[in-house]
């Protein structure tokens, strides 16, 4: 997310389609029940304290020298998303919302996403660690009075609470970040968690694919109170029948690609990421390398043997694509994941993530930043889907087949630079969450979008196929 001048935009008037408070079109899926106001206030405040408690970790266990420093170019320096992430929630908490003065209005220009591109960051003026952490503590401060003395509807930046859970998933979204800058840091481990469990009983004999019967299904929601725009409004999808993987592709799976020369052979590659491939040398994915006849991968500054039996992890579109052509498979389209990811073929209702419509929960999905790493495959059994596809949320970002384009009758709110001015052929969509994604930030409904040739992000992939044709 990005924050531009909430007073350019301002809160929309309640019943226009596709933003919270008018449902837009007809929409049988699954969504939250609204809680009573107080529990709201009490949801909200704690998953803002979550969101905090996250930042605070990942911005304490390295020095000033490591936050202040450009670890890539593809990254911000650390205290730079530490102060955006307090600026963001400035302008639209404290003065969009609570309509006070501005704490810090110097700091708009420095934090703004669009005015600075990342590789430019680090020559701004930007706070230090010290002065970033009194800042964002003093915004947050005035931001939870600003809760306390909300009315949570009547309009639609606040109704069912909709800017907080905005502030709440944008800051995990960019603690995710944080999370992949860590990754790309050199040096010591300097975050900590336990591994998965390993897979239940019973994993290894899991079919390999699953069928999603043809016809339609409600992608996308107008109920969900916390949907951001990119996911409204639910609209009627038709789609043929057709077989998904039933977990992710394996790293053991991916490495059989390289050793029968998958990076070296054209007839797998789009013509674009052919041409990047051999610009860049790549043979492998991001963070592995071979070591005598081992492979071993990097991973938040420990080297490890490359576990076989995990979802591959950052790996391009480009390469995702790659291996699904030299699998004889495709990569599936946005739809088709949606539809395995949510479809109850009992009712033809479609829920609001694969178990049901409960919010996540530990043995759902592995969210959270519990863990540093995927779970093994076959993981998480109460997370799968009635078609039987397992591992749909947490562990791996999901690569698909589409561009990042809008749903009809798409509005943008609460500002076009969140989602708008990405539409077009240039992004591809990716589905599900990975490890680091906070449940706030992750459903069914999701949706997130990159560059093709993007690794460093915690990405993955399954594949698709059409069904054969009959006699």
């Amino acid at each position: 997310m990005t924050a531009p001048r909430p007073t350019a935009t301002g809160p929309d008037t309640p019943g226009t389609p596709g933003i919270p408070g008018n449902p837009g079109s007809p929409d049988t899926s699954g969504s939250a029940l609204p809680p009573p106001p107080g529990a709201l206030r009490d949801r909200l405040a704690a998953l803002l304290t979550t969101a905090r408690d996250r930042t605070a970790l990942l911005t304490s266990c390295v020095g000033d020298p490591d936050l202040t420093a450009q670890h890539s170019p593809l990254m911000s320096p650390l205290v730079w998303d530490l102060a955006h992430i307090g600026n963001y929630e400035e302008q639209w908490l404290v003065r969009a919302v609570g309509r006070q003065e501005a704490l810090r209005p110097d700091l708009d220009s420095v934090y703004d996403a669009f005015e600075h591109p990342r590789a430019e960051r680090p020559s701004l003026p930007l706070l230090p660690p010290g002065e970033a952490r009194r800042y964002v503590t003093e915004v947050r401060t005035r931001a939870l009075d600003v809760l306390d003395r909300s009315r949570l509807e009547g309009e639609a930046l606040t109704e069912a609470g909709f800017v907080f859970g905005m502030i709440a998933q944008h800051e995990q979204q960019h603690d995710e970040t944080m999370l992949i800058t860590h990754q790309l840091r050199r040096g010591p481990a300097a975050l900590h968690a336990p591994d998965p469990p390993p897979a239940p009983a019973g994993a290894a004999s899991l079919p390999a694919e699953v069928l999603v019967p043809g016809g339609p299904f409600t992608m996308g929601t107008s109920t969900e109170p916390w949907a951001l725009d990119n996911e409204r409004p639910a609209h009627r999808r038709e789609v043929p029948p057709f077989l998904i993987d039933t977990h992710p592709v394996s790293c053991g799976a991916y490495l059989r690609f390289i050793e029968d020369g998958g990076y070296e052979d054209p007839r797998w590659w789009d013509p674009r990421g052919l041409a990047h491939v051999r610009a860049t040398g790549l043979s492998a994915p991001l963070f592995w390398r071979r070591e005598g006849r081992e492979w071993v991968r990097r991973r938040f500054g420990i080297t490890e043997p490359v576990p076989l039996d995990e979802p591959v992890l950052h790996v391009s579109w480009y390469e995702a694509d790659a291996w699904a052509r030299w699998a004889g498979r495709r990569l599936p389209t946005e739809a088709e994941w949606e539809k395995a990811a949510r479809l109850d073929p009992a009712t033809g209702r479609s829920r609001r993530y694969p178990w049901g419509d409960a919010d996540p929960a530990p043995h759902h999905a592995n969210l959270g930043q519990r863990h540093l790493r995927p779970a093994p495959l076959g993981s998480y059994p109460d997370g799968a889907s009635p078609l039987g596809v397992w591992q749909l949320i947490g562990d791996v970002w999901e690569w698909t087949a589409s561009d990042f384009l809008p749903y009809p009758g798409f509005r943008a709110f609460p500002y076009r630079e969140y989602s708008q001015v990405f539409f077009g052929p240039e992004h591809k969509v990716l589905r599900g969450g990975s490890f680091a994604v906070d449940p706030v930030a992750c459903r069914g409904t999701f949706r997130n979008w990159d560059l093709p040739v993007r690794r460093q992000i915690f990405a993955g992939f399954r594949t698709a196929r059409d069904l054969p044709e009959g006699p």
